[in-house]
């Protein structure tokens, strides 16, 4: 095995062949292009040699295309001549065809193996941001994490979060003079925007078992690494969804995994695929918290790259730190097509020999602009280069070859069935029981007491300011809301903490919180 992946190389007119370093290659990197010049098969590229490497990758698949990785190309395709063709001319001389070791995986488990992590997990930044929150709703939200954590309370799916707001909206008068004013509008809010999230299936990706990382990490029997496609197309349906997943995701493999330094290869590789919906529309803390994550998980082994058609989606902060780039063809019809484009070439150390700004608009499909780090990290003079073409079949898998893939993987059966276990839903639901129990035995005793004495005990109750309902009172029994069942026991609640405190990691994750 080669130290470097080898990207494509050129013929009359073309600049040296293009390589990327494994030693910088956790240093990030930037596959951009308008729609159609070809940034799909790079990606295929990249993900086959990080593979052959024995570096496991992670991508999504937005358009369906990426399952073909499975399966070797075949001298029966059309592209068949123009890939061989396309090989000697670049001098790519190892070319063959062959398969990669693949795992499919599915938020909504249809396609794949099913995705799922708690609520507690995904933490309340990106949650909120998932949900679309204002300040005020969001600040609810923090609220009910802080309970959640003080009080033992295990917010796995959906409705142990809408049990603990339930909760919360009916007792915020106590709960206010202790972590601010909780509105009860606010509440409705977060109950409606979590109601829209499932009516889109995002059920779905809360709950146990949650995935684990190492899963993800994994390699083959012959030491490639695996390559788990996450399928995007019906979840792009739901780009909030996409984004807030791929960011906790990524949060998670920040959170957990071991500062390793400089390796002489990336431990793991991560493709952002339709990389603006990650910033589109996201509040400046999220963006700041994100661009410390992509500085900071480099010294943890992994790379990040980002594909998107324009380098202009990814904020600027970040795209200062992707350190190898390709960039397919941007054309430029539009006043603001030719500032994007003269903003893409200014980020390139410039080469002698052409105009980069011209390079990137006329460049074909199959082409790209490209630099990669060089020596001690520095970014290598921009070259015109014809991409390699792939080994693994271009385009995808039908449904029996997926399906059949999907029995035969090793991650079959593991996550399928999901497991509701004793969770906040359940332990508040308890709580609401007893203390109905109790309050209708309390009123059951007073009505069976002689009559001085329950005279004694009503006074006693008026004294305190509490009302003695009548038995005929739906307020007190076991089917009515949490308010009713929650109201005398709050304030032993709040002081009733369990002094266990869960560690929230840099994007609200739970670290080490499973």
């Amino acid at each position: 095995m080669t130290d470097k992946i080898f990207i494509g190389g050129g013929g009359e007119g073309y600049g040296e062949p293009q390589e990327m370093s494994f030693k910088y290659a956790n240093r990030h990197g930037l596959i951009a292009g308008a729609t159609g010049t070809g940034k799909t098969v790079t990606l295929q590229i990249l993900a086959e040699s990080f593979s052959q490497a024995g570096v496991p990758v992670i991508l999504a698949d937005v358009k369906g295309d990426l399952s073909g990785l499975a399966k070797p190309g075949t001298p029966s395709h059309k592209l068949h001549d123009a890939f061989t063709g396309r090989a000697e001319t670049i001098g790519f001389d190892s070319y063959h065809y062959h398969s990669c070791p693949v795992t499919f995986w599915d938020l909504f488990g249809q396609q794949g193996h099913p995705v799922r992590t708690t609520v507690a997990e995904m933490g309340p930044l990106l949650l909120a941001q998932l949900l679309e929150l204002s300040e005020a709703q969001e600040g609810i939200l923090n609220i009910a994490f802080r309970l959640a954590d003080e009080q033992a309370l295990p917010l796995l799916d959906l409705k142990d979060l809408q049990a603990l707001l339930v909760w919360i909206g009916e007792n915020r008068g106590a709960l206010s003079l202790r972590y601010g004013n909780v509105s009860p509008a606010s509440v409705g809010a977060i109950q409606r925007r979590l109601l829209v999230l499932e009516n889109q299936g995002g059920a779905d990706l809360f709950g146990e078992p949650a995935l684990a990382l190492e899963d993800l990490m994994r390699q083959d029997r012959e030491g490639r690494g695996m390559i788990n496609i996450l399928a995007s197309d019906k979840l792009m349906a739901a780009p909030k969804l996409y984004a807030t997943f791929l960011l906790w995701l990524l949060s998670e493999l920040f959170e957990e995994l071991p500062e390793v330094g400089d390796p002489e290869k990336p431990r793991l590789v991560f493709f952002f695929d339709e990389a603006h919906l990650l910033f589109e529309d996201a509040p400046k803390a999220l963006v700041d918290k994100v661009e410390q994550v992509a500085r900071l998980i480099r010294s943890k082994g992994v790379g990040i790259y980002f594909i998107t058609q324009n380098p202009g989606d990814v904020p600027e902060d970040i795209l200062g730190q992707l350190g190898n780039r390709i960039q397919h063809a941007l054309r430029a019809f539009t006043a603001r097509d030719r500032k994007n484009l003269k903003l893409a070439a200014e980020t390139y150390r410039e080469n002698p020999r052409f105009s980069t700004e011209d390079a990137i608009r006329e460049v074909g499909v199959g082409e790209a602009v490209t630099s990669m780090l060089q020596k001690k990290g520095v970014p290598g003079i921009v070259e015109r280069t014809l991409i390699r073409p792939p080994s693994s079949q271009l385009g995808p898998l039908n449904k029996a070859e997926r399906a059949e893939m999907l029995r035969s993987s090793d991650m079959a059966g593991k996550y399928d069935k999901p497991i509701d276990r004793h969770s906040a839903y359940e332990i508040l639901l308890a709580r609401t029981s007893k203390a109905a129990e109790e309050a209708e035995a309390a009123e059951t005793k007073a009505e069976e007491a002689p009559e001085p004495m329950a005279r004694e005990f009503n006074a006693a109750r008026r004294f305190s300011g509490s009302r003695i309902p009548r038995s005929s009172s739906r307020r007190h029994r076991p089917k009515d809301t949490f308010a009713s069942a929650m109201s005398e026991a709050v304030i032993k609640e709040l002081k009733g903490t369990t002094g266990r405190r869960l560690v929230r990691g840099i994007l609200g994750g739970l670290f080490k919180g499973r």
